[in-house]
């Protein structure tokens, strides 16, 4: 069997492998149904499909069972991982500011691989209590995490959970914010009313690239000025809509939206598909051309909402404001956002300086 024959399709609204030879990997599409059981969200499922897919195609081309996974087997395959190239990326002579070559996976793409795999596996410890997880358990964790501080049992959560020994160690990333003119040549490279509101809802209101697909249009209060989002974990929150926003939003729903039997607000304006909902993979295309014509590399989906977030901690908004507008489930998360406030700490900075000089 070769790599190209074994894929990921979505069927059914949930995601799931396919292909020739796929019943030796029926465990992994179990356990991609047990994950949209369990209510979580489509694209959550897609992403732990393709990390299982990876580990499947590399099984298939090692000749390797699943059911004969051991330790051993997983150190040969993060092995393989990290020698692998990406398509796309620069070559094996650039390299990063931590040393590591630039055209391979990330340490958190790896870690996310490794955490599928353990889920995997404990899906199937969970069924059958005589198998094994081939994934070593290290130390306990410093703090709990974030599904470990929420969910109805929070509470149980006496102590963190142990961490795989095999996890990479992850560089810890401030989020990247785009400047004044990058946000104007984003935005003004955007010719209809429809990509103008979809980026309007990032930069100016904060929303994620999955909120603002999941919108309905009985979401927007144009005349109140509110949105209705569904976040993550199915978290509903009230989002003030700002006024220019407002404004591209309804001039869409009059000139541009077609007819549509389908209540998504962002819905697909031309070709084949005219009139259905707006998909990730559509918004990516969006981005990634408009990315190009404006010559703003950095110009992602989520760049946007981290643009937002970034002005609100310049402008000194209160942190649990802060939070309640992003949707973060804990305020670690919105913490981040005040160490990108550099007009503050230069103010801060230029004022003890001032005071350093004054005692001379």
């Amino acid at each position: 069997m070769t790599n190209a024959e074994l894929h990921l399709e979505q069927s059914a609204g949930s995601w799931a492998l396919a292909g020739a030879g796929v019943s030796q990997f029926a465990l992994v599409n179990d356990y991609l149904s047990y994950l949209s059981d369990r209510n979580y969200s489509p694209q959550t499922v897609r992403v732990y499909g393709f990390s299982l897919l990876a580990f499947c195609r590399w099984l298939a081309t090692e000749d390797i069972a699943l059911d004969t996974v051991s330790t051993d087997v997983l150190l040969h395959y993060l092995a393989a991982c990290r020698q692998t190239t990406v398509p796309g990326r620069p070559g094996p002579n650039v390299v990063r500011l931590d040393g590591r070559r630039a055209d391979g996976y990330a340490a958190a793409t790896l870690n996310h691989r490794l955490a599928a795999i353990s889920g995997l596996f404990e899906f199937r410890l969970m069924r059958d209590p005589h198998a094994t997880n081939p994934v070593p358990r290290g130390k306990e964790a410093r703090r709990l995490s974030a599904g470990e501080r929420n969910g109805l049992l929070a509470h149980v959560a006496r102590r963190p959970k142990r961490r795989s020994v095999l996890r990479l160690r992850e560089p810890q990333r401030l989020p990247r914010a785009l400047d004044r003119d990058e946000v104007v040549a984003l935005v003004g490279s955007l010719r209809t009313w429809r990509d103008r509101g979809i980026a309007g809802l990032m930069v100016y209101c904060g929303l994620r690239a999955g909120e603002v697909l999941a919108l309905d249009v009985t979401d927007v209060d144009i005349g109140g000025r509110w949105l209705r989002v569904m976040g993550k974990g199915s978290k509903e929150r009230r989002v003030p809509l700002d006024v220019d926003v407002a404004g591209v939003i309804q001039t869409y729903l009059l000139c541009e939206r077609p007819e549509t039997q389908t209540p998504r607000l962002f819905v697909v304006a031309k070709g084949p598909t005219r009139g259905q909902p707006l998909t990730s993979a559509g918004l990516r295309t969006i981005f990634r051309y408009h990315r190009m014509v404006a010559d703003v590399p950095a110009g992602h989906p989520h760049a946007l909402r981290h643009t937002f977030g970034t002005a609100l901690a310049e402008a000194g908004v209160d942190l649990a404001v802060m939070q309640a507008l992003l949707g973060h489930a804990h305020i670690d998360t919105t913490a981040r956002y005040i160490h990108l406030a550099p007009v503050h700490v230069k103010k801060e900075f230029d004022a003890a300086r001032e005071r350093q000089r004054d005692l001379r």
